[in-house]
């Protein structure tokens, strides 16, 4: 007969005091799990307003409770007030809502807190990671930056329309339509009705000095008054959207002055310049003490294939983390590196590219830098490329290999001539 152990409990209490919270825009429903004098289970629920009043009366209810844990759901961007107000008073566990499904036919606000309080209570919810809060700061001018970046992209590109639909061949003579000289003959077909070659010679600079005829011609389209008042309205949100990066660059130099050195040493990694440097730490920190170990960094990055195993057969590897600031992030550095001459990576790439895919590939790359960034910013390592050489060394040899066997079965012998 099986003997019962003491203890047959399968789940734990891992929190006898806790808290689960549902946050949406305007109201917070609250769930407190408490123990009485007999070690019985108490539940209290109360909910508050999204207002910072109610949301302090929140947290010293919790801290009356001696609660020192509390989880909530990362809807949206609701739960950045909510972890500003009890951050320096009790952790915060903030969980990816996909891990955290109610049972069916049973979803209201109260359940939902009743629901994660109990996962939390035993141990069964998995914190996101959560930067401090100066890394938060660099963090959001960062993306902020990224999406300035993004719509002056745009609105770049409704001006190639516009000159197409107006027949402006600028862009057919500059390589760069946004340069010195394409600015300037913009400028004067903003703010001139007539363009001249004497005015087309004094926009040019440089070296397309010997081009100001041809781009007499390429001025002369079906340019009207319609036309000229949307480049005005586009090349204004244009000088907006710029001038409004400079201000970050200079507020990003500012707050991250402290950490050149860390900056510098990820600056030598192919693919990542200045700015990517800062929107790494930005999302990353600048200790990396959340991941023990490099599987969980990358993993956690969405660059890891996942795992879908039944009955002992391997399904599709796709994973499960698609859109993740941080991984696009590394995809537009993999990019770059790939384009870098005589290294690593380049050579990596076109190796995998042609069995896997570019995509792939690329992804494969994205993750070999990861791994380079967290030892960087982990253990303070400098990056030492290996150069593109690297992966045709071995192949030297195994192809010598092959010959001199096939020169052995024919009866001959293979002579190296390379003195």
């Amino acid at each position: 007969m099986t003997k019962k152990s003491k203890n047959s409990t399968l789940i734990q209490i891992v929190h006898p005091i806790c808290c689960g919270l549902d946050v949406h825009k305007d109201k917070i429903s609250a769930c407190l799990i408490t123990v009485d004098e007999n070690g019985k289970e108490q539940h209290e629920i109360r909910e508050f307003s999204s207002f910072t009043q109610d949301l302090q009366k929140m947290k010293a209810w919790l801290i009356v409770n001696s609660c020192p844990v509390v989880a909530m759901e990362s809807t949206g961007v609701y739960w950045h007030p909510v972890y500003n107000t009890i951050e320096d008073a009790m952790q915060v566990v903030l969980v990816n809502a996909r891990h955290i499904k109610n049972v069916p036919g049973r979803k209201t606000d109260i359940c939902d807190s009743k629901w994660l309080a109990g996962l939390l209570r035993h141990g069964l919810v998995k914190g996101s990671f959560i930067p401090p809060e100066h890394v938060r700061e660099w963090r959001e001018l960062s993306r902020l930056r990224r999406t300035y970046t993004e719509s002056q992209a745009d609105f770049k590109r409704r001006v190639h329309k516009l000159f197409i639909t107006a027949n402006i061949k600028i862009d057919s003579v500059v390589s760069d339509l946004f340069g010195v000289t394409g600015l300037n003959l913009i400028d004067l077909l903003c703010k001139s009705e007539e363009v001249t070659l004497e005015k087309v010679q004094e926009c040019t600079k440089g070296s397309l000095k010997n081009k100001a005829p041809e781009l007499y011609l390429s001025l002369h389209g079906y340019f009207k008054d319609h036309h000229r008042f949307q480049l005005i309205g586009m090349m204004e949100s244009i000088e907006m959207f710029q001038n409004q990066i400079e201000q970050i660059n200079a507020r990003l130099e500012l707050l991250t002055r402290d950490h050149e050195d860390l900056l510098e040493r990820l600056d030598e990694v192919p693919g990542i310049d200045k700015k990517s440097a800062q929107s790494i730490i930005g999302e990353v920190g600048v200790t990396l003490e959340e991941f023990e170990k490099m599987v969980a960094f990358v993993a956690w990055a969405g660059l890891c294939p996942g795992n879908n195993e039944s009955a002992g057969k391997r399904k599709s590897g796709r994973n499960a983390v698609r859109n993740h600031p941080f991984k696009t992030i590394l995809i537009g550095i993999a990019w770059a590196a790939i384009k870098t001459k005589g290294s690593y990576y380049k050579a990596k790439y076109y190796k995998l590219k042609s069995r896997r895919g570019a995509k792939k590939a690329i992804v494969a790359i994205a993750h070999k830098i990861a791994k380079a960034i967290y030892n960087i910013i982990k253990y303070g390592d400098r990056y030492k490329d290996l150069g593109e050489e690297y992966l045709s060394k071995p192949n030297k040899q195994r192809m010598l290999k092959n010959l001199a066997k096939k020169a052995d079965a024919l009866g001959m012998k293979l002579v190296s001539c390379e003195n």
